[in-house]
Order: structure tokens, then sequence, then C-alpha cells
């Protein structure tokens, strides 16, 4: 009987140590220099009770990429929408229809282009509403960012450089409308203070009063 859980493992002759981490999937992810694979059996043992709680929180979370089956969902602006798969002879696309949902169609129904279309859909439709509603916050707020990205990333929702450029998760595109603001006005504030201290909160609360149940709704998106 195989007592381990399915893992990836990424072997990287510059680390000097072995890393445990999960994809967006929550499977096991490891990262190491090249060594045995009994001393990756052996950490795997004696870390198992630390995996499976991960892996049943991460379960847990909001948002999380789908395995594909027609069962599945996918996240938009805090609404789970069913993911319908369509076999058919086209170029592989996914599509957003507001009243039945998510349609992924190609011939092959794979992980890893619905994956990367998933990716591109939410980069799209991050640009079309974030920026909006970044210009609206930074009349409101009188701070300008100096540039505006997008991008997928794994541990930030957002964040502001010295030179006051704001990078957004694309991954935002699965929140409700009202933590998404949220996020905006924390990186617009970032602008004045480069801190998280009393005064960059005085200045979040001016402009978004109930920011600490939202930065709470944000721990339950991955």
């Amino acid at each position: 009987m195989n007592i381990f859980p399915c893992y990836t493992h990424i072997i990287n002759p510059k680390l000097k140590n072995i890393y445990l981490g999960f994809d967006e999937h929550g499977e096991l992810v490891i990262k190491s220099p090249k060594v045995s694979i009994e001393k990756i059996e052996k950490l795997i043992i004696s870390k198992a009770s630390w995996i499976k709680k991960t892996q049943i929180r991460l379960k847990n979370k909001k948002g999380q990429m789908s395995h594909l089956n027609n069962t599945d969902k996918m996240y938009y602006l805090g609404e789970a929408s069913p993911l319908e798969l369509i076999t058919m002879k086209c170029r592989p696309k996914l599509e957003l229809d507001k009243y039945t949902g998510f349609k992924l169609y190609g011939e092959e129904q794979d992980n890893q282009i619905f994956t990367k279309l998933a990716n591109k859909f939410y980069l799209e439709q991050s640009s079309k509403y974030i920026t909006p509603k970044v210009e609206k916050w930074s009349k409101t707020m009188g701070l300008y960012p100096s540039v505006i990205k997008y991008r997928k990333t794994k541990r930030q929702w957002g964040s502001c450089s010295g030179l006051n450029s704001i990078c957004f998760n694309t991954m935002l595109m699965k929140l409700p409308p009202i933590v998404i603001e949220y996020v905006i006005i924390h990186e617009l504030a970032h602008i004045k203070y480069k801190h998280h201290q009393k005064d960059f909160w005085d200045l979040v609360e001016s402009h978004c009063p109930n920011h600490k149940s939202l930065r709470k709704q944000l721990k339950e998106y991955v």
C-alpha cells in the first residue's frame, strides 16, 4: 500500500535545502538539490501530518483551480460558476456566458490547457475591470500610481514599489468586488505610506471602514 501522497519533485542544483510547497491544485511540490529518493520519502513521512492538514485547508479554500470534470466550477467576482466541457474540433477556448457559466471548448480536455486559458481569462479581465476602479480611487484618495501592472503571483494580492508602480495579482478576479476594491485602496495607500504602521491603516480605514472583515475574506481564497 502506498502511504505517500502524490507529489512533484523539482531538482534545482542551486538549492541547499529541501522545500515543501503546494501547487494551485493543492498537490505537494518538493524542490531540492539532487538528493536520494530515500531522503525525500523520510521527509514526507516526518511531515505527513502537516502535509495532510495543509492539503485539507487548501482544498476548503475558495478559488481553487479545478481538475477537469463536468462537476467543476470556476470562480469569477466571488461567484462559483459551473464549468462545462464541450468536446469539439476547434482551437481550445474558454468563454463565460453570464447565464450558464464557463464553457471550455476543444478536442482534448486537458488540465494544462485549461489552466493556461483560465490564467489568460483572468489577466484580460483584470485590465478591463480593475484599471477603471484604480482610476476612480486614485481621484478619491489623491494618490496616483506611476504604472499599473497585472500578473499572476503566488503570495501577494497586490504590491506597490518604491517608485509607486502597483502590480495586482490577476487572481483577484476570483474575489468579490468589494474585496477587490479593498486591495486597490490598500495598494494606493502604499503610495503615501511604505509600511503597515498606524498612519497607513488610518488612511485605509478612512476609505474602507470594514477593511478588517475584508482582510479575513481574502484569507478564504487561494
